[in-house]
């Protein structure tokens, strides 16, 4: 069960790295041998991932239906095809649902908009950001690219004016969660014409939401760090730490799909700081609070007095003896950090839910 689970320990990029440097390509994590892999990849790090051999073998299928790509639906994808896998990702799921693909990859913008011109997509994959190139490429170019009427965005913010403005130019854009370690983690639903609220989530993995430092996980809503288990037969990952922070909503979607929701990217969970020289990590915070029952929730707030800085850990509780903890507190963060700081007791929701378990409030430059 979930309890069970949340008592193994996290696997992060950095241990992928440390696993297969000195037995490569894969170290002991892939179960299938290479001569019975697809392709192998190679991603900053570097970090080396196998596709398997069976079809949509990182289970963005779905995600493009949702988005309404149906058999036959010509796909622009703008997905890279170099080393890494997002051109391929993209690609296999489009064969998965019978839709032929452009293999555009990245840049090329204007041999891209002759081949939207002549070829006539109606579909596009690839970075919210370059299908807004390629239209306005067109306009300049005088090309056309009003065949474009679906898209599914990822690896970068959709920001929602972006997704106005390609909505008005006729296009209806959905985007997905995914890396290259695990495949889809959440994706976008419609319900006439309009974008659901939420990312639900992929019905062939497990998700947690824990507290950045920790592998605890928290309350449905507060935010935390996406922890991600996936039993794919020949890449198995259990609880791989994406790095990501978002957060559970409660309830089913709109469009009826009842799997957990997403609330979406909230931002990223390694806010690891730099304080007199020493760096601080979420980890020795967690540390540090974690032999106290009475504290519900940690945030070291780093500022500046002066010329020099400050630390302050502010902390819910709920304690009788808050000179005690105080003391005691202030205490264990020194022990963790090799630093000397503050400590603020605070009542129960007094700090903000955003995922944040160090705060650097220091001006830059």
């Amino acid at each position: 069960d979930r309890a069970a689970l949340a008592a193994l320990p996290l696997v992060r990029k950095t241990m992928l790295v440390a696993e297969q440097r000195p037995d490569p390509p894969f170290g002991r994590l892939v179960a299938t041998p290479v001569a019975d892999l697809a392709r192998l990849f190679m991603s900053p790090g570097p970090i080396y991932e196998p596709q398997g051999r069976g079809a949509d073998f990182w289970r963005i299928a779905r995600a493009l239906h949702a988005a309404g790509f149906r058999r036959g639906d010509l796909v622009h994808n703008t997905f890279s095809y170099h080393l890494t896998p997002a051109g391929a990702i993209f690609e296999s799921a489009a064969h998965a649902l019978g839709c032929p693909v452009v293999p555009g990859g990245t840049g090329n913008t204007e041999q891209q908009v002759q081949a939207i011109h002549d070829l006539k997509p109606v579909a596009y994959a690839g970075v919210p950001d370059f299908l807004k190139i390629l239209l306005d490429k067109a306009i300049e170019l005088g090309r056309d690219a009003s065949s474009i009427r679906k898209a599914l965005v990822s690896g970068a913010a959709l920001p929602g004016s972006l997704r106005d403005e390609l909505s008005s130019r006729g296009v209806s854009v959905l985007q997905c969660y995914a890396t290259a370690d695990i495949g889809l983690i959440a994706y976008e639903t419609m319900l006439d014409g309009v974008a659901c609220e939420g990312m639900v989530v992929d019905e062939e993995i497990i998700v947690e939401i824990v507290r950045p430092g920790t592998g605890d996980p928290v309350p449905d809503g507060e935010v935390g760090e996406v922890v991600v288990t996936s039993f794919n037969a020949d890449y198995p990952l259990i609880r791989f730490a994406t790095g990501d922070l978002s957060a559970v909503l409660s309830g089913a979607s709109a469009c009826g799909r009842t799997n957990m929701r997403l609330r979406g990217w909230l931002g990223r969970a390694d806010q690891t700081t730099k304080i007199r020289g020493m760096f601080v990590h979420p980890e020795q915070i967690a540390e540090a609070v974690r032999p106290f029952d009475a504290v519900v929730r940690a945030r070291l707030v780093v500022s500046r007095t002066g010329e020099t800085d400050a630390m302050m850990l502010r902390c819910e509780a709920t304690s009788d003896d808050s000179g005690a903890l105080s003391s005691a507190l202030a205490a264990a963060l020194t022990e963790t950090t090799k630093l000397r700081g503050e400590v603020e007791i605070v009542a129960p929701g007094d700090l903000p839910n955003d995922g944040k378990v160090i705060d650097d409030t220091r001006p830059v430059g």
